[in-house]
């Protein structure tokens, strides 16, 4: 039996620079991330990967290379265009309306999603609850139900890291990008926000940057390992574990 040929990348980056003046921040680095997996990027501290992002999610353009989404070039188009394509992101330093209620948090990311229609929510019943079944449905699967009328401001730091993964998720983003979700969690944190991450594979790829290397090596699919702006291996989990010049640039003793 002939084999199937292999899907055709969601996100393809083909030999992207950055350069900040003299400095080139990301050199030269390729890869590919395919449908319905979690691809994780690691490397110490400033080895490019928040600006590879930034250059993968359209807020840099590359100075050299090109970036193709969904089969199509998208190196120099906007982000707004990238988001309504289906690309969605959440950021190191959490973004949330502080003083909404979690449940506001979620229906107005539902609302911006239907555009033209979103200011007739109060006017049409029937859109009014699509929007708020969808709010329902994100805020169960990032485990906020509970906690719908709470104001987003009084959430753990890991609630809310939840909560902006729920807001991402409103868009119904084909690949979703997750910039270091789980700093500065306790332990409880860790494992719901992980749980989370492992729930979207079926809907969407996840291109993820994550230091806490027992959850990379458990619940990706492919890892990429920068250092010093360039990509230094690429692999499974089980391969990267066993990587020598991973283990030198980044692991270090936990390897």
């Amino acid at each position: 039996m002939a084999e199937r040929p292999a899907a055709e990348p969601i996100l393809e980056a083909r030999d992207v620079v950055v350069r900040f003046g003299d400095f080139q921040a990301v050199a030269g680095v390729s890869l590919s991330v395919a449908p319905h997996t979690i691809h994780t990027l690691i490397g110490p501290n400033g080895a490019g990967k928040t600006t590879l992002f930034n250059a993968l999610t359209g807020v840099r353009a590359p100075n050299a290379g090109q970036v193709r989404f969904a089969g199509r070039t998208v190196t120099r188009t906007p982000v707004h265009r990238r988001a309504h394509m289906g690309m969605a992101r959440s950021f190191q330093v959490t973004n949330i309306y502080p003083n909404l209620f979690v449940s506001e948090n979620i229906r107005l990311a539902v609302q911006a999603r239907h555009r033209g229609e979103s200011w007739n929510f109060w006017r049409s019943p029937a859109l009014r609850r699509d929007i708020l079944d969808e709010t329902d449905a994100i805020l169960a699967q990032v485990g906020l139900r509970q906690r719908a009328g709470v104001r987003a401001g009084d959430l753990s730091h890991g609630a809310q890291r939840s909560l902006e993964i729920g807001m991402a998720l409103a868009a119904k983003p084909k690949l979703i990008f997750l910039d270091e979700p789980l700093a500065g969690m306790g332990i409880d944190d860790v494992h719901a926000t992980k749980e989370i991450i492992v729930s979207l594979k079926g809907r969407m790829a996840v291109l993820l940057i994550e230091h806490n290397m027992n959850v990379v090596l458990s619940i990706s699919d492919c890892v990429t390992v920068m250092a010093q702006g360039r990509k230094i291996a690429e692999a499974t989990p089980d391969l990267i574990r066993n990587d020598k010049a991973v283990r030198l640039a980044y692991l270090g003793s936990q390897a």
